[in-house]
């Protein structure tokens, strides 16, 4: 079965009022670039455990690094809003790996807070090469003690002169093998969210050491434990002020929450597309499985979970588009797209029957990465109980 048969997902999804012209037009050129540069390779990559570093430099020059970011930092903002990067991570999902997506892209979780809060001589010297391509730049959060649990992080960063010493280790790093920089939360002051800094760590520094790690899924992506032995750090290294990372960890989440969403749907719609062709080709006992009722049931159950998804996503992301931040809804949203996705993957494995559970199909790599996507960044039961307590309950 061809790895992207040609099923028009765009026919369920109708035409929504948050998408114009320039949407569309950015999704085709972005549907067209992962077919010819991304797709062919998906296996092999697989097999390696990790994206070429030349990736990277493919995917600046066709624009997708520095797509939403500053022009004075090599990027492309103008005329660039939420709808277009839910299109991005949703053509990202489609293609049923997600750690390429993961791994191309980690520079949208550790670059952000450097943009928002840290020094213009940072973001001159650390943002153009990252969106040129050239170099890598990781998020540095959990920690083998805990993961959701921000305020309780323990590895620590102590001022020594003009650097701070850091010691510790960080645990599932996405690109954490390659990764040049690190936006590493470390903790610089007392116990709780108030002893929380962000600092830029320089992953070529003494005392750097990593472990590559073995997934479930998500093979195409490195991902690393990371150790610190007093590695020294620049003061001038530090994002923001000291003490008051936290924040800037936070806002962080609520931007990886929406485009996790965004990367589900588009995943639970490859499950779709695949089930559906599959449905239409495969014929038991004497008729297509398209036309036992059972099998057209499961695709209309996938259907609905997957429209009823994309219309929360759309509605989160033009509330943030207008200013909003919907930290109960985004949470929710989380929820809600990470059980649709791992739903439709179960019912397309069902209808692909054993055809799902050999390798080399977007059924059997997106089954493999449900558990993931439910977990990373706010687990179900972190993010249904975060957004309780936004609510006042």
């Amino acid at each position: 079965m061809n790895e992207m048969e040609d099923f028009n997902a765009d026919m369920l999804d109708g035409l929504s009022p948050f998408y114009n012209d320039s949407h569309i037009l950015w999704r085709n050129q972005l549907r067209r670039f992962l077919a010819q540069e991304i797709i062919p390779n998906i296996e092999e990559w697989e097999s390696a455990g990790e994206l070429p570093r030349s990736l990277h430099k493919t995917a600046a020059e066709f624009g997708l690094l520095g797509f939403g970011y500053p022009e004075e930092y090599g990027g492309t903002s103008k005329g660039i809003d939420p709808f277009h990067r839910l299109l991005t991570s949703m053509e990202m999902g489609r293609m049923g790996a997600g750690g390429i997506g993961a791994s191309l892209m980690t520079h949208g979780i550790g670059l952000p807070p450097i943009l928002a809060i840290g020094s213009e001589e940072m973001k001159q010297r650390i943002a153009p090469p990252v969106l040129a391509g050239d170099k890598i730049i990781a998020l540095g959060i959990t920690e083998p003690s805990g993961g959701s649990d921000v305020a309780a992080i323990k590895t620590r960063a102590v001022l020594d002169g003009d650097d701070y010493v850091v010691n510790g280790s960080k645990m599932f790093i996405t690109s954490g093998m390659r990764a040049d920089y690190l936006t590493c939360a470390l903790r610089t002051g007392d116990s709780g969210s108030s002893g929380i800094s962000l600092l830029l760590i320089e992953m070529d520094s003494p005392g750097v050491s990593r472990t590559r790690l073995e997934k479930m899924g998500w093979h195409s992506s490195d991902t690393a434990a990371i150790y610190f032995d007093d590695v020294r750090v620049p003061k001038g290294n530090l994002i923001g002020g000291e003490n008051q990372g936290f924040a800037g960890v936070m806002h962080n989440f609520n931007g990886e929450r929406l485009g996790m969403a965004a990367g589900c749907v588009g995943a639970a719609k490859a499950c779709l597309e695949e089930a559906i062709t599959w449905a239409r080709q495969r014929e038991t006992f004497g008729k297509r499985l398209a036309d036992h009722q059972v099998i057209r049931h499961k695709i209309s159950e996938m259907v609905r979970k997957i429209k009823a998804t994309q219309s929360f996503l759309e509605l989160c992301a033009w509330r943030v588009n207008q200013g909003e931040t919907p930290a109960a809804d985004l949470a929710l949203l989380k929820v809600q797209a990470t059980r649709t996705s791992e739903f439709c993957a179960r019912e397309a494995a069902q209808i692909l029957g054993g055809a799902s559970f050999i390798r080399g199909n977007r059924v059997e790599r997106i089954y493999r990465e449900v558990r993931v996507n439910a977990i990373g960044g706010g687990s179900e039961e972190i993010m249904l109980d975060l957004a309780a307590r936004q609510m006042g309950i």
